[in-house]
């Protein structure tokens, strides 16, 4: 049995967060034994109770907002760090996040702990930040993209790899739907429903969504478009974002058509009840709600950024790909989606085929045991010269 300690930068259940619970049982089959050092309470604590995960309480200075931890001092979480897992004496650390990663990388390295930090943001870092990163005995980024941008930087080459996320293939799979969306928001049964899913942050794009939206207005006027999500972030910044979202729907007349739904928990319902699944993101390391809708067979629109022409390669023809920040072709692309039932079928089909070949939950958990094994490996290895 081996133990490791799983390190979270926030209390809620996001993408990065979703993405390591899923290898949870395929770790365990493998004889890991995992903690966690988390955020005492949010989302994130019930997720890992219902494991019987054990939670050990890390103090930040503001774990439930979109602010940086590492903005403050560090000093004082390293040493927090530093105690827990002197006590936990795990024979590995996991951090979860970037910013977890930065703050682990001197302690474990201090402590000469095998360590495993996962890079699932594409950031401008400073030499600092880099120079904390490059203290883990492994680094593991979520795409082919992620990693170059991060190596370009300055991270260790030799320690940066790449390990795909994964879904639960059997709670994300596709089936017929039945209505109850529609039933739920009260709409026509003819209503197409085209939804975005991830937080309202300006990365995600919902905006351009709006504008594509308003191109679209008068000559579809089925379409309904389902925002699911909510803003985290209390920056002011964050904040005119979200009222800018809600205001380009509206002012597009769209304001009986445009539903936001805040965060849904039953998204693996949601999205076979979806005729389209829209992603207009501008940055994305690798969109872990891609790969759900592809399990679940959703015909998906999305732009050509970060991973996420590694989730759907161009020969697989399990997408549709449009550019960044191009509304004008989004809506295009879009009418077509909508006028043409086959296609969305097609596209649906070669989607599942996709996250069955690449994306599966049980791959990802083999891929980061491996990881695991290694970096123990390789620290009692350069231990014992």
């Amino acid at each position: 049995m081996l133990e490791v300690a799983w390190l979270f930068e926030y209390p809620t259940l996001n993408g990065g967060e979703y993405s390591l619970l899923a290898t949870f049982e395929g770790l365990r089959a493998a004889g890991f034994y995992i903690r966690a050092i988390a955020p005492a309470h949010g989302p994130l604590s019930a997720a890992l109770a219902a494991r019987r995960v054990d939670l050990i309480p890390l103090e930040s200075p503001d774990a439930s907002s979109e602010e940086a931890p590492l903005a403050t001092e560090p000093a004082p979480m390293r040493r927090q760090l530093a105690t827990i897992l002197k006590k936990l004496k795990p024979k590995l650390l996991h951090a979860n996040s970037l910013k977890m990663g930065r703050l682990s990388g001197p302690v474990a390295a201090q402590m000469n702990l095998p360590s495993v930090a996962h890079l699932r943001d594409i950031l401008r870092l400073s030499q600092g930040s880099i120079d904390d990163l490059n203290q883990h005995t492994r680094l593991l980024a979520v795409s082919h993209a992620t990693r170059d941008f991060h190596v370009a930087q300055g991270l260790d080459a030799a320690k940066t790899m790449v390990m795909y996320n994964g879904v639960d293939l059997g709670r994300f799979r596709p089936h017929a739907p039945d209505g109850w969306l529609r039933r739920e928001l009260n709409l026509p049964r003819q209503a197409m429903l085209v939804g975005n899913i991830g937080q309202l942050v300006q990365r995600k794009g919902q905006d351009v969504l709006a504008a594509a939206a308003a191109i679209l207005a008068k000559a579809h006027p089925s379409l309904h478009y389902l925002i699911i999500g909510e803003r985290y972030s209390r920056k002011p910044e964050a904040v005119e974002y979200e009222h800018r979202v809600r205001q380009a729907f509206r002012g597009s007349g769209l304001e009986r058509r445009v539903h936001f739904l805040g965060v849904r928990h039953d998204v693996d319902l949601i999205l076979p009840e979806l005729d389209i699944l829209v992603h207009a993101a501008r940055q994305e390391p690798l969109g872990r709600v891609l790969l759900e809708a592809a399990a679940c067979g959703t015909p998906i629109l999305a732009t050509d950024v970060g991973g996420t022409r590694e989730i759907f390669p161009p020969l697989d023809q399990a997408a549709v790909i449009v550019p960044a920040e191009n509304p004008e072709r989004l809506a295009e692309e879009l009418a077509t989606l909508a006028s043409d039932t086959a296609l969305r079928r097609e596209l649906g089909a070669a989607a599942r085929r996709r996250a069955v070949e690449a994306f599966d939950s049980q791959l990802a958990a083999e891929a980061l045991a491996g990881h695991y094994r290694a970096a123990v490996s390789s620290v009692v290895a350069r231990t014992a010269r």
